[in-house]
């Protein structure tokens, strides 16, 4: 039975503060000193992942920074402190090593780390990008967008994720545009999805217009800002943000209560006796997709790098989906902003929509 560990680490210091309570009454920059200098843990162990096809076990491991550590201090530092958790997991056992949250952005994108680690090493954006597009449909259906007629927009469409994620929706989508700046390659984009699907897509520069027409938009350019004016989204659109940095900001998004955005799938893991053995918000058996890919990869005994660097796949996209199917991982709600999304908020959110068209 393969072995799987997954680095987390806290988003922002409230999630420090939930831990050590005791801690909120110092100031920030003394809490962000101190767990600087705190080595990597073993948080928990996790049973009871089991299918008919196969089990896995494994551990969460922290890698002691928060998010806006991981993306000011010097590059080289936050890589030598993921390695040291990767080092971790290895001592407890881990024949593959799932890197979580900004772990997996850090640098080139698990690339360096999974060079300094004896285990396997996977990111798990295979999986993500799959469960997104799978919860994109889903979340449409729940907002009322009818498939077969929503305008179906692609941001960033020439990059590796982007043109992956298009070539799959391009399967079952009738009306599908395609985003980016660069023209030579969003006609080449245009050109293989025609040859491999037969469906003819759109292509723009045009990024107000293209948004402001979209019942459904996959945003995934990876800039280190917000890439649209989130007023020009139509009432009741839905967003799924699959980059990293973010290309719709909490604050943004924030201002209208009329969208939906969600940043991916959350996953239902199987096995009646499931344990996690630590609360990260969720409901019991389910897991982030990311989580999800290492412990697929686990029961499958596949000890490779999965998902490593900024290259997506279709090809890896088809595979990590069938392996998911077979195991029965199935997704189970959504997640907006690291936290799950609940039913009620959805209907809330489509009421307001319906209301303002």
């Amino acid at each position: 039975m393969g072995k799987f560990a997954f680095i987390i680490h806290p988003i922002e210091l409230e999630d420090v503060y939930r831990k050590f309570k005791f801690m909120r009454r110092w100031p920030n920059k003394l809490v962000e000193a101190i767990i600087k200098m705190v080595p990597p843990l073993k948080i928990s162990e996790i049973t009871g992942v089991k299918s008919s096809h196969g089990e896995t076990s494994g551990w969460f491991v922290s890698c002691p920074l928060t998010s806006t550590q991981m993306v000011t201090l010097p590059e080289d530092y936050v890589l030598e402190k993921i390695i040291k958790s990767g080092k971790k997991a290895e001592e407890l056992g881990a024949d593959i090593i799932g890197l979580g949250a900004m772990t997996s952005v850090v640098g080139d994108a698990g690339i360096t780390i999974a060079k300094n680690l004896k285990a396997a090493v996977t990111t798990g954006n295979t999986f993500t990008v799959a469960t997104a597009l799978q919860g994109a449909k889903e979340a449409a259906h729940l907002m009322g967008v009818d498939m077969d007629r929503a305008e179906i927009l692609i941001v960033g469409a020439t990059g590796s994720i982007g043109s992956a994620a298009a070539r799959i929706l391009a399967r079952d989508a009738r009306y599908l545009t395609l985003l980016a700046r660069n023209e030579r390659k969003l006609e080449a984009l245009a050109a293989r999805i025609m040859s491999e699907t037969g469906l003819a897509v759109k292509v723009t520069s045009n990024l107000k217009r293209a948004v402001s027409e979209a019942d459904i938009i996959i945003t995934v350019t990876g800039s280190a800002e917000a890439v649209f004016d989130i007023s020009d989204l139509k009432p009741g659109a839905v967003v799924c943000d699959v980059a990293r940095p973010r290309d719709v900001s909490k604050k943004v998004a924030e201002l209208r209560d009329d969208i939906l955005v969600i940043e991916g799938g959350v996953v239902q893991v199987p096995g009646d006796d499931v344990n996690f053995g630590f609360n990260f918000g969720f409901p019991p058996r389910t897991s982030y997709a990311c989580m999800a890919e290492t412990m697929i990869l686990a029961m499958e005994n596949r000890f490779e790098s999965f998902s490593l660097g900024r290259d997506i796949r279709v090809s890896q996209i088809d595979v990590i989906t069938r392996l998911a199917e077979k195991h029965g991982f199935k997704l189970a709600g959504f997640r907006s902003f690291e936290k799950a999304v609940e039913p009620g908020e959805i209907q809330a959110i489509k009421e307001r929509a319906l209301g303002k068209r």
